[in-house]
């Protein structure tokens, strides 16, 4: 059983445990905050001394083991390179998405081998199902506003066939009143993390300033364009600007303006209108089929863009990298580097990430 120290996967342990499965707490150590902002940060979210104490108090209280692994090797290698790697590629990254399918699940996996366990176990709001095509598959939490099923997209039938995720079934009110039947007052009051676990602050400009050297010098000297080319002024470099960005561009062209596009090649920043972040198709590659072994030739799916999207209509259509996306209407702020996840109703069809399409 991961075990972050948080409620969700310390009531989904004790869930498991009073059902009567054998438990084992597993946390993962998969950054020190120390190397990211320095000592002075007080440490927050998951992967701190004070989550490692809470999880190990928990399992100890209710007579199962925990251990601690630690994968800041295995971690800092591919999750944090690749989100930087990205962000340089003029892409907004996903390390959530890229660290479970990679990381978490594959360590939990291995672990579980080694101490001869049938299943991995997590506290994340959704379900696994097996469909009648013999396929695992995810579907969405019963909780709307805790759904965590666009965030395991990446995850294959192996991982999926020994996965049980016990809070898919209830909503999070539930949960906490679980944490007060299980006597954890003050775990049912603990706030939650949003933030990237190795950013903190929330600061990732801050975080790729520290981790690539001389990084404002090799992207100085870029400009904001608008869609027809005009140069409207200086920009901090393309690293630094997400698309759908308006606060903090530091220029004035006398009407809002929004980061519709970023050009690496050229260190450019497109600037336009709120109605220019429109679009109705979209690329999307490194596609992961989960519900089928494949897909039918447009086939119909609701398709997320983004953790907090509710979704729009579309038409899937298969390419050589992947598959084309044709929204039904316009979506907002399609991101190049983010998740797109397919559904059919609730369940996850699959998912990708999302293309930058270069101009000819």
């Amino acid at each position: 059983m991961a075990m972050s120290g948080g409620i969700d996967s310390t009531v989904a342990a004790l869930m498991l445990h009073h059902e009567g499965y054998d438990v084992i707490g597993i946390t993962m150590k998969t950054w020190d905050y120390a190397t990211s902002i320095g000592n002075s940060h007080k440490e927050t979210g998951c992967c701190n001394l004070d989550s490692f104490n809470d999880a190990r108090a928990a399992a100890v209280q209710h007579g199962f083991p925990h251990f601690i692994l630690d994968i800041r090797e295995e971690f800092g290698d591919f999750v944090i390179d690749n989100f930087v790697e990205e962000y340089i590629a003029g892409r907004t990254p996903n390390p959530c998405v890229l660290c479970n399918t990679h990381i978490k699940w594959r360590a939990l996996l291995k672990r579980a081998d080694a101490l001869d366990c049938e299943f991995i176990a997590t506290g994340h709001y959704a379900q696994i199902h097996q469909h009648s095509n013999g396929r695992f598959f995810i579907r969405k939490g019963i909780d709307e506003t805790k759904d965590q099923s666009y965030v395991l997209w990446g995850l294959q039938q192996d991982l999926l066939s020994r996965t049980l995720l016990p809070l898919g079934t209830y909503r999070k009110t539930e949960i906490r009143q679980m944490a007060y039947d299980f006597n954890y007052p003050e775990l049912a009051k603990k706030s939650e993390s949003y933030e990237i676990c190795f950013v903190p602050d929330n600061d990732y400009r801050g975080f790729l300033k520290r981790k690539v050297e001389g990084l404002e010098e090799k992207v100085s000297g870029g400009f904001f364009i608008d869609k027809n080319g005009k140069i409207l002024g200086p920009h901090k470099g393309y690293p630094f600007y997400t698309i759908g960005q308006r606060k903090g561009l530091d220029i004035s062209i006398g009407k809002p303006a929004y980061v519709t596009e970023i050009i690496p090649e050229t260190n450019t920043i497109v600037l336009g209108d709120e109605d220019d972040l429109n679009k109705n198709e979209m690329n999307v590659a490194g596609i992961n089929w989960i519900k089928y072994d494949s897909i039918t030739n447009g086939m119909e799916a609701i398709t997320k863009i983004r953790y907090k999207d509710k979704g729009a209509l579309s038409n899937l259509f298969l390419y050589e990298s992947g598959v084309r996306v044709r929204f039904y209407e316009d979506v907002k702020g399609i991101a190049p580097g983010q998740s797109a996840v397919f559904y059919e109703g609730d369940d996850v069809i699959g998912g990708g990430i999302i293309q930058r399409d270069k101009r000819v």
